[in-house]
């Protein structure tokens, strides 16, 4: 049995994000709590969120009698969301431009047997 969690539209770059999910992929759902719970970076919050998401939309699937022990990261992967562009000021009359990027992340758990 699996549930998944989606958050779209995060604010962290596809990048940043992966290197926290990275972190979790394939461990069990406890151990996976805790390093995101006392991981320094940014996006580790969000991450948290959406796998808690995803743990407490298995327990509330029907007939859903399992341990939050007996859980595991199945899959999880980060997508590109679409990216804000604004214009910043440069010498001589220029402007570059500012890209900022936006992700979206899925986490899938599933029981172990």
């Amino acid at each position: 049995m699996e549930a998944r969690a989606i958050h779209r539209y995060i604010g962290s770059s596809p990048r940043k994000m992966r290197l926290v999910i990275d972190l979790i992929r394939g461990v069990s759902v406890e151990k996976a709590i805790e390093v995101l719970h006392f991981a320094p970076q940014h996006a580790s919050n969000d991450a948290e969120k959406v796998l808690r998401s995803a743990v407490s939309n298995l327990m509330n699937k029907e007939n859903a009698k399992v341990e939050p022990e007996e859980l595991y990261v199945k899959e999880a992967y980060v997508n590109q969301g679409p990216t804000l562009k604004r214009i910043s000021p440069a010498p001589m009359g220029r402007a570059y431009r500012i890209r900022k990027r936006s992700c979206h992340l899925t986490i899938v758990v599933a029981t172990k047997a």
